[in-house]
C-alpha cells in the first residue's frame, strides 16, 4: 500500500455517509411469516437508538431513513418530536418513504389504480410524507409501488403510465426547493405478469416527466440476475439522474441480505463507477447511500454493523483504482491490464488502513467487536423483554 493509495482511502472515508434504515431494527420477517428477535425495537425512538449506537462505532452513519407508516403514526405530528428524540442521539431523521402498497385499498394499485378515489388517497399519502419530511428537515422522499398486474389483459399499460405521470408531477409540485424525489423501481413482487415500473428506464422516464428534482433510485436487489448494475449506474450518473441507492445483497431475487455477502465483488464495480465518476469530473456525486435489509435471522444491529464495516472495506478498496492507468488502457484496448487495474485494487487487503482510519479518528478499529463489548445489547434486550413480540414493520 503506498502513502497516495492511504491518502486516498482515508479521503475517501471521510466523505462516505451511510443512511440506516428504521425498519431493519425491528422484527421483519418473510412473507410467510415473521421472526421474533428479543432486541428488536418496537418504537422509532428505539430504532433510533439503535442506529446511533452503530453511527457511533462506525463514524458514518448520521441519518436514519423512516417509513411514515410504521414510524410515523400520527403523521406531521410525529415529525418534530422523532426529529428532536434523532438530534438527542446525535443522529438525524434522513430519507421518508410513503407506504401506498400496504393498506387494503391498494390491493389494485396506488397511483395507477382504476378508482379515482383510491389514486386520490395514495396522493394525498405521499403529499403528507413530503409535509413530513419538511418537519423532520429530510431532503429525500423514496415512494416505492407494488402497482401492476399478476394476469395479461387485466391492467391498462398505457394509462397506468400516464396516471403516474401525472401523480408523481402533482408530488414533485409540493417539494421545497432542497428536496428531491427519488423514484424506486422493481421488476417483479408482488406484481408478477408487469409492474408499473419496472425498471431503471421506466424510473428515469417517470423522473424526468415529474421534474428536474426527481431522480432514480437503485435498489441492488431489484434486478434480475444477468443485469449489469454497474452499467446502470454508469449511464444514470452521465445523465445526472442517479439519486440513491438502497444497498444490500441476494442470492436469488429481493432477499435483503447482508451486503457483501454474497458478491462482494458486485459492490465493489458499483462503487467503483461512482469512484470512477467523481475522479472524472473532479467533485463529488450527490447520491444518497442507503441501507435497505430485512434482518431476519441475524441481531439486528451487529447485521449492520457488519454491513457498515464491510460498506467500508469495499468503497476504500474503489477508492485506490489507479483511474488514470485503468483511461490509458481502455484507450488502448489493453484489455487484461485493464482488467488488472480493477482486480489488483479489488484484492488488495485495506483493512490494517481502514483500522488506522477508524483510530485516528476516536473510532474503535473493530466497531462490531467493540459494540458486543460496550454491554448495549444485552441491556435492550433486557429493557425490551416482553415487547419485541410486537411486529412493527413488513419488510
Amino acid at each position: 500500500m503506498t502513502p497516495k493509495q492511504e491518502e486516498a482511502i482515508f479521503k475517501k472515508l471521510d466523505e462516505l455517509r451511510i443512511e440506516l434504515p428504521s425498519w431493519a431494527f425491528a422484527n421483519t420477517g418473510t412473507r410467510f411469516g415473521k421472526f421474533i428477535d428479543a432486541s428488536a425495537a418496537t418504537t422509532i425512538e428505539e430504532k433510533l437508538a439503535d442506529a446511533a449506537e452503530v453511527n457511533r462505532f462506525t463514524g458514518c452513519c448520521p441519518s436514519v431513513a423512516v417509513h411514515v407508516l410504521w414510524d410515523f403514526p400520527n403523521g406531521v405530528e410525529s415529525a418534530a418530536p422523532a426529529a428532536q428524540a434523532a438530534e438527542k442521539l446525535g443522529v438525524r431523521i434522513g430519507s421518508v418513504s410513503p407506504n401506498v402498497f400496504q393498506d387494503q385499498e391498494y390491493k389494485y394499485g396506488s397511483l395507477a389504480n382504476p378508482s379515482a378515489d383510491i389514486r386520490k388517497k395514495a396522493l394525498d399519502h405521499i403529499l403528507d410524507s413530503i409535509a413530513i419530511a419538511k418537519a423532520a428537515g429530510s431532503r429525500d422522499i423514496t415512494p416505492w409501488f407494488t402497482d401492476g398486474s399478476n394476469y395479461p389483459g387485466t391492467a391498462h399499460m398505457r394509462q397506468h403510465k400516464r396516471w403516474f405521470e401525472a401523480g408523481l408531477r402533482t408530488a414533485h409540485e409540493a417539494l421545497s426547493p432542497d428536496q428531491r424525489l427519488l423514484i424506486e423501481y422493481k421488476p417483479f413482487e408482488p406484481a408478477v405478469y408487469h409492474t408499473d415500473i419496472a425498471d431503471w428506464g421506466m424510473a428515469l422516464v417517470l423522473a424526468k416527466a415529474a421534474g428536474n428534482q426527481a431522480k432514480v433510485l437503485v435498489d441492488t436487489g431489484h434486478h434480475y440476475q444477468t443485469q449489469n448494475i454497474e452499467q446502470i449506474v454508469a449511464w444514470l450518473l452521465d445523465e445526472n439522474m442517479l439519486g440513491g441507492f438502497h444497498l444490500n445483497d441476494r442470492r436469488f431475487a429481493d432477499d435483503d441480505l447482508t451486503l457483501g455477502s454474497i458478491d462482494p465483488y458486485q459492490v465493489f464495480r458499483i462503487f467503483h463507477e461512482i469512484c470512477f465518476f467523481e475522479w472524472e469530473q473532479g467533485r463529488p456525486a450527490d447520491v444518497a447511500i442507503m441501507v435497505d435489509q430485512s434482518h431476519n435471522l441475524k441481531p439486528k444491529a451487529e447485521e449492520m454493523l457488519q454491513t457498515v464495516m464491510m460498506a467500508q472495506n469495499i468503497f476504500a478498496k474503489a477508492a485506490i483504482v489507479d483511474h488514470a492507468r485503468l483511461t490509458r488502457e481502455q484507450a488502448a484496448c489493453n484489455l487484461i491490464d485493464a482488467e488488472e487495474c480493477m482486480q489488483d485494487a479489488f484484492q488488495t487487503d485495506v483493512r490494517p488502513v481502514v483500522e488506522e482510519w477508524r483510530r485516528m479518528r476516536g473510532l474503535a478499529a473493530n466497531p462490531l467487536k467493540a459494540f458486543r463489548e460496550s454491554g448495549y445489547l444485552s441491556r435492550v434486550i433486557a429493557e425490551r423483554a416482553g415487547r419485541a413480540q410486537a411486529v412493527s414493520s413488513y419488510a
